[in-house]
């Protein structure tokens, strides 16, 4: 299993403002060769990380499949972008 925290961050930390405040998190699923990695930002570094018509985060998704199919497991890696403002919207409402 691959650490994601670690072949995520060098790739997102120069793009945005504060990348202490970002959390890499692996979510849990069923299957094996499928796997879901949220990534909870700032507003505008979440923004950022995204990119016009979701340019970066494809390019970011790209990436991070290539390193999950590198060491033949062929994983499926899903990137999530969230940011923290999200929860406290659905908390208000």
């Amino acid at each position: 299993m691959k650490d994601y925290e670690a072949l995520i961050h060098p790739l997102i930390d120069p793009l945005i403002e504060k990348p202490e405040a970002v959390v890499i998190r692996e979510l849990p699923g069923g299957n094996s060769k499928e796997v879901t990695v949220l990534i909870v930002a700032e507003d505008d570094d979440c923004a950022r990380l995204i990119g016009r018509r979701g340019a970066i985060a494809n390019a970011l998704r790209e990436v991070i499949n290539i390193a999950g199919k590198a060491d033949d497991t062929n994983t499926w890696v899903h990137l999530r972008f969230e940011s923290f403002s999200e929860g406290e919207k659905e908390k208000d409402e």
